[in-house]
């Protein structure tokens, strides 16, 4: 029991902000990837006409803007998961099992990207 107990004990206190940083660095570098390449694709110009966005950027842009929840959903439902973990074993090794199992249960529902993606632009819209 103290090996379980040592490894809750470092969950809770630094992998969670690893984690968190971690997955912040990943979506960041989704982004900017993506924006690479949009960038990189090119340009259209037809005859003396000012250019405008290549087709590969255009579709970039609309698989970015299609994909965007399932990006969301992957590190939010691991950061659940993870932390559902934790609150469970710790609810188990305190002897409350009916704790145990909400903790369970709340980790194994979906995540609401759509909240998640609503406070990200409004957190983007407010440190403009």
């Amino acid at each position: 029991m103290n090996g379980l107990l040592s490894v809750v004990c470092d969950a809770e206190t630094q992998p969670k902000e690893q984690a968190a940083e971690a997955m912040n660095e990943g979506i960041s570098l989704y982004g900017s990837s993506l924006q690479a390449a949009m960038e990189s694709a090119g340009t259209l110009s037809f005859g003396g006409e000012q250019q405008s966005t290549g087709l590969v950027a255009v579709a970039l842009g609309e698989f970015a803007q299609g994909t965007e929840r399932d990006a969301a959903f992957l590190p939010l439902r691991a950061s659940n998961s993870a932390n559902g973990a934790v609150e469970a074993t710790n609810a188990y090794l305190a002897g409350d099992t009916e704790q145990a199992w909400n903790a369970q249960h709340q980790a194994s529902l979906a995540p609401d990207v759509t909240a998640f993606l609503e406070a990200a632009r409004k957190r983007a819209g407010d440190s403009k």
